[in-house]
């Protein structure tokens, strides 16, 4: 009878990289993992981020770092890193892409009042360069003239006008006037034809339209005159012919 042979336990590889009570079967994007820490390290690329509830901490990989966090990649591990209190968002500890409220960004850093030569913009939350009026040069003088006339008289007005290129920001000096009138002296000589002033043509015009008035009404009264001789006369003609034709009755 042959000796029996005593049955040998399988042999367990384990690796001394990992700790006791680490499971390397992790989901996620964990490369390790334990069940009350979460995970322990990440899969290539992917952050390590420590979420917090309440007293607890529990690590996820992140493909990137939520708001308030920055990622810094090393050779072992990839983390999220906090940003500086007054940042929302940034790309990294000492330059925010965001500020928290009542904070203005401002090349990088978040501010409680934008300095010198800037000034806080509400709506971006941002510090932007004070923009300041800027006018075109003014145009050559008008033609001497009073009440839209440039003849008729020795002593009138002259105007000269000038546009805006940039309007200011709201805290930019505001713009200059547009627009300068000063008196003019002009040899006086008397209105040709056809240089009236704007106040004459409208007196023209009026007088123009009166007249057409009177013409029209005019019209009116002699159309209504020729229709009641038209019919007076069509009534005659009616009453001839009635008459003749009771002549003729009585004739037979």
């Amino acid at each position: 009878m042959q000796p029996s042979r005593s049955r040998r336990k399988p042999v367990q590889l384990v690796n001394a990289d990992v700790p006791p009570n680490v499971s390397q079967g992790c989901q996620g994007g964990c490369a390790t993992c334990s069940d009350y820490n979460g995970c322990m390290s990440c899969k290539p690329r992917l952050f390590f981020f420590l979420e917090r509830t309440g007293m607890k901490q529990t690590g996820v990989c992140l493909p990137s770092c939520p708001n308030g966090y920055y990622g810094i990649r090393l050779p072992e591990k990839n983390t999220c890193t906090k940003c500086k209190a007054d940042c929302e968002t940034c790309f990294y500890d000492s330059f925010c892409t965001k500020c928290k409220r009542s904070f203005y960004l401002h090349s990088g850093k978040c501010l409680k009042t934008c300095l010198e030569g800037f000034e806080n913009n509400n709506h971006t939350m941002e510090c932007t360069s004070i923009v300041h009026c800027i006018v075109s040069e003014w145009s050559p003088w008008s033609p001497c003239a009073k009440k839209g006339k440039t003849c008729g008289f020795k002593r009138g007005n002259e105007t000269r006008t000038r546009e805006i290129i940039q309007s200011p920001s709201a805290h930019g000096s505001s713009c200059p006037p547009l627009s300068e009138t000063r008196k003019c002296l002009v040899q006086k000589r008397k209105c040709q034809k056809g240089e009236k002033g704007k106040k004459g043509r409208e007196k023209k015009r009026k007088k123009t339209t009166k007249e057409e008035k009177e013409m029209r009404h005019d019209n009116k009264e002699r159309e209504s005159r020729e229709a009641l001789e038209n019919k007076e006369k069509s009534e005659q003609r009616n009453r001839r012919v009635q008459q003749k034709s009771l002549s003729i009755s009585t004739v037979h």
